[in-house]
């Protein structure tokens, strides 16, 4: 069977794309590291990915707003060519900046018209946050399929509250199971700062759009798919992946059974 093919969309700003890349090509694909301006040109076709990977970064040094400009890019210069790759049943991922540039983009939570139902702003400590947090795993997700309860990724954001313009959107995401992963403890309980380390409501740290196959998460699982990763590795030598190496699997198993 042919590995499936994966665009980790990269552009000025934009430094996790070497890594997102390596994670995909460990479980079976082929990951291509694309300019957007080369998929804006037409010099390579977005039709014939699987899967489009949003990697994490400061595309374009975070201007505006994080992910703000790349997310109209994506909108106003490739909303025709993303429409269809997303009618196609094709994946998305956004990790970090890629789960800000899908939300701003209204790709997450997701409506027909691609407004912007929500937000990813400063962390309520107005610092970077640079530590590894525990998630509490839940919801109808493609690329979750099977994972443990609580898992253990690190963070890497300066903007990475999630907030929503209306209590509505809130009640649809709960109503619909497209809250991915929540910021919890050791337990499994959802937790104050800092375990949840920016102040997103309901301790948000990942959605999916109403399909499950958009996912957009803030922590990076990109960087936890080797055990030795682990912060307390040697607590735990019998464990062969690392707790994000599923997520990317997951991905590449559902285009390889669907397409």
């Amino acid at each position: 069977m042919q590995r499936p093919k994966v665009c980790v969309l990269r552009t000025a700003g934009t430094n996790c794309d070497q890594e997102t890349a390596f994670a995909f090509s460990k479980v079976g694909a082929n990951a291509e590291l694309i300019h957007i301006n080369s998929i804006i040109n037409g010099e390579i076709l977005l039709d014939d990915f699987g899967i489009l990977a949003l990697p994490g970064g400061f595309s374009y040094g975070d201007d505006i707003a994080a992910g703000k400009i790349l997310a109209s890019e994506l909108k106003r210069k490739l909303g025709d060519k993303i429409g269809k790759f997303i009618e196609d049943g094709k994946l998305i991922i956004g990790i970090c900046n890629g789960f800000q540039i899908l939300v701003k983009a209204g790709l997450l939570p997701g409506n027909d018209a691609l407004a912007q139902e929500a937000s990813l702003i400063i962390n309520d400590s107005a610092k970077f946050e640079d530590r590894w947090v525990y998630l509490k795993t839940q919801g109808k997700c493609v690329w979750t399929k099977n994972l443990p309860d609580v898992i253990y990724l690190p963070v890497a954001h300066g903007e990475g509250k999630f907030i929503v313009g209306d209590k509505l959107v809130l009640e649809r995401l709960k109503k619909n199971n497209q809250i991915v992963f929540q910021y919890c403890n050791e337990s499994g309980a959802l937790s104050g700062y800092p375990h949840n380390p920016n102040g997103s409501m309901e301790s948000i740290a990942g959605i999916c759009d109403d399909t499950g196959r958009i996912l957009g998460l803030m922590p990076h699982p990109e960087r936890h798919i080797e055990p030795t990763q682990h912060p307390r590795w040697t607590q735990n030598r019998n464990k062969k992946t690392g707790d994000g190496l599923d997520i990317f699997k997951n991905g590449v198993e559902y285009i390889k059974k669907h397409f």
